[in-house]
C-alpha cells in the first residue's frame, strides 16, 4: 500500500499552476562593484547621451530660428501662454481640440517673456520627454530581447533620426506622446514576465499620459486592457479594473471639460475648430480608399525614417514575430493603424510631395514608424549575429542623412519650412509695424489664429488682446464697442470675422482707420486697424 503522504504530494504536483498578480515582482537586482545597479548604469548612460544629442540639436535649431516654423508649434505655445497671460487667464484657455498635457508641461516656462518669444518654453519640456522616451525604448528593447546591445541599438536608431531631433526641439506633441507610448511599451513587456500591481500601475499611468496628449492614446486603451486581462492570471479582474480606473480618467475628464465649457462633450470632434470642420468634408487622397491611404502613409513613413531603417525594421519584425515577441509588435503597430484609419475617413489627410502635387501636409505622422523600426532592428542584434553588427545597423540607418546633411533633407523640417514661408513673411512685417506704433495697454482685437505670432514677435502681452478665448468679453466687445472700448488696435486677416465686424461698424459711423495692409503672395492681406479716439466719424 503506497504511503498516503507521498500519494497526496504526487496528486498535488499534477495540478496546473495558475499565474497570479504579485504585489512585488520577484526580481533580484545585481549590483556592480561601484554600487550602481547593472540595470541602472546603462540606462543613465543612454539618457545622458540622448540629453547631449537633444541639447546640440535644439541649440542648432534655435540659432537658425527654426523653432516656430510649424504653425501648430506656434499655436501650442500660444495656448499655453494664454493660460497664464490673458484678459481671462485660467484653465478655460487650454482650449477644446488639442489635448492638454503638452500645454500643461509648458506652463512652468511659458510665463517667461524670453522663453515665450523665442519658443524655448516649448523646447524644454519637449526635449525632456525625448530623453525619457529614449530611456524607455532602451529599457523595453533590452528586456524584450534580453540584450543590452539590443537596447543600445534601439535607443541609437531612435535618437539619431533627424526628423525626430527636429520635432523634439519644437513645442509639438510628438516627444510627449512617444515618451508615453514607449513608457507603456516598457511596462507591458515587464508585465509579460512579472505580472504585478506596480507594473499595472506603471502601464496605466503611461497610458493615461498618452490619452492626454494625442488621440492615438485613446485608440490604444481597449487593446492594452484586453492584454492585461488575459495575462494577469487569476487576478485578471483586479488588474483590468485597476487599469480601467486609471486610464479612463483621461478621456472622461476631456469629455467633461468640453461639455462644461462648450455645452458639447464632443466639441473636440465636431466643433467649429475640430479637424472635421477644418477639412470640411473635402476629398483627399486615401479617403474611402484603403490602398491609397496605405500607400500615402508608407511614403510618409519612409521619408521620416529613411529606406535603410525601414527595410531593417521590416526584417526585424519578421524575426521578432518568429520569436513570438507579439506584444511589442502590436503596441507599436497600433499608432500606424490609427493614422491609416484617419486617412481613410478623411479626418487627417497626409500629403506627400512625391505623390501629391509637391504638397506637404501632416507628413510628420509617418514618424510613427520610427519606434517600430528601431525596436525591431534591435531584435536583429539579439539574434545569432555578432554584436558589432549593431554599429553597422546604426551606420546604415543614418546614411540618408549623412549623404545629404542639410535640413532640406528632413521631411519634417521641409514641411514646416514650405508651409510657413508666407506666414513668416507677413508675421515679421506686421510685427515690425506694431513694435513701432503700439503703446503699452493700447489693447488689440484679433482672432486667435495664425496672426497670434504677431504679438509674440512684437513683444505684446496676450493680456492686452481680446480674442476667441476670452468668451463673453469678446462677445461684448464685438456687440457693444461703445460700452466696451477695450481695444485701440485690431489685426485681421482680410475677410475673417474681425475684418467683417470692423466693416459693419464703419457703416454705422464707428470708424477705424486701416493704417497698414500687409500683402504677401499666396495669402489674404493682413489688415491692421487703429480706432479713432472719439470712435465716431468726423
Amino acid at each position: 500500500m503506497p504511503d498516503s503522504k507521498n500519494s497526496k504530494s504526487s496528486r498535488t504536483s499534477k495540478k496546473p499552476v495558475k499565474r497570479k498578480l504579485r504585489v512585488k515582482p520577484r526580481v533580484k537586482s545585481r549590483v556592480g562593484t561601484h554600487g550602481i545597479s547593472d540595470g541602472l548604469f546603462p540606462l543613465l548612460m543612454v539618457m545622458a547621451a540622448a540629453a547631449i544629442v537633444s541639447a546640440l540639436a535644439s541649440w542648432f535649431l534655435y540659432s537658425q530660428n527654426y523653432l516656430l516654423y510649424y504653425g501648430d508649434a506656434q499655436a501650442h505655445l500660444a495656448i499655453a501662454r494664454r493660460v497664464v497671460d490673458s484678459r481671462t487667464p485660467g484653465w478655460e484657455q487650454i482650449g477644446t481640440v488639442w489635448l492638454p498635457l503638452p500645454h500643461v508641461l509648458m506652463l512652468p516656462f511659458v510665463g517667461n517673456d524670453f522663453l515665450w518669444r523665442t519658443g524655448l518654453a516649448g523646447t524644454i519640456p519637449s526635449a525632456l520627454c525625448f530623453v525619457i522616451a529614449t530611456g524607455f525604448l532602451f529599457g523595453a528593447a533590452r528586456r524584450a530581447f534580453h540584450s543590452k546591445s539590443a537596447g543600445f541599438t534601439a535607443a541609437a536608431l531612435f535618437a539619431l533620426n533627424p526628423n525626430m531631433l527636429y520635432l523634439q526641439a519644437l513645442p509639438m506633441t510628438e516627444s510627449v506622446y512617444f515618451a508615453s507610448l514607449l513608457g507603456l511599451l516598457y511596462f507591458l513587456i515587464r508585465f509579460h514576465h512579472y505580472p504585478s500591481v506596480p507594473t499595472v500601475i506603471g502601464a496605466s499611468l503611461a497610458a493615461l499620459a498618452a490619452t492626454m496628449c494625442r488621440y492615438e492614446g485613446w485608440f490604444l486603451l481597449p487593446f492594452v486592457a484586453i492584454y492585461i486581462f488575459w495575462r494577469a492570471g487569476t487576478n485578471r479582474w483586479i488588474a483590468a479594473l485597476l487599469f480601467f480606473l486609471i486610464t479612463a480618467a483621461g478621456p472622461l475628464l476631456w469629455l467633461w471639460h468640453n461639455l462644461w465649457y462648450c455645452g458639447n462633450a464632443l466639441e473636440f470632434y465636431n466643433g467649429p475648430y475640430s479637424p472635421q470642420a477644418i477639412q470640411g468634408g473635402r476629398d483627399y487622397p486615401g479617403k474611402g480608399d484603403w490602398i491609397t491611404a496605405l500607400h500615402f502613409f508608407q511614403a510618409a513613413a519612409v521619408l521620416n525614417t529613411g529606406w535603410p531603417l525601414a527595410i531593417l525594421g521590416m526584417i526585424g519584425a519578421v524575426a521578432s514575430a518568429a520569436r513570438r515577441t507579439w506584444i511589442p509588435l502590436i503596441i507599436l503597430t497600433l499608432p500606424m493603424i490609427f493614422y491609416v484609419l484617419n486617412m481613410h475617413s478623411g479626418a487627417s489627410p497626409v500629403f506627400v510631395p512625391t505623390l501629391y502635387n509637391d504638397s506637404y501636409y501632416n507628413t510628420r505622422y509617418g514618424l510613427a514608424l520610427l519606434p517600430f523600426a528601431a525596436f525591431c532592428t534591435a531584435g536583429l542584434v539579439a539574434g545569432p549575429w555578432p554584436k558589432p553588427i549593431a554599429i553597422i545597423y546604426v551606420l546604415m540607418s543614418v546614411i540618408p542623412w549623412v549623404a545629404y546633411p542639410k535640413p532640406a533633407n528632413w521631411i519634417t523640417w521641409k514641411e514646416s519650412q514650405v508651409n510657413s514661408e508666407v506666414r513668416r513673411n507677413w508675421t515679421g512685417e506686421a510685427a515690425n509695424y506694431m513694435k513701432v506704433h503700439y503703446k503699452p495697454r493700447d489693447g488689440m482685437l484679433m482672432p486667435f489664429s495664425d496672426v497670434v505670432g504677431i504679438p509674440r514677435e512684437a513683444g505684446i502681452p496676450l493680456r492686452e488682446i481680446v480674442h476667441e478665448g476670452n468668451g463673453l468679453l469678446l462677445d461684448a466687445t464685438l456687440a457693444k464697442p461703445l460700452l466696451f472700448p477695450q481695444c485701440r488696435w485690431a489685426v485681421a486677416i482680410s475677410g475673417d470675422h474681425v475684418s467683417r465686424r470692423i466693416a459693419a461698424w464703419s457703416r454705422r459711423g464707428l470708424y477705424w482707420d486701416l493704417v497698414k495692409t500687409v500683402d504677401v503672395k499666396g495669402s489674404p492681406p493682413i489688415e491692421i486697424y487703429r480706432r479713432r479716439s472719439d470712435l465716431f466719424r468726423r
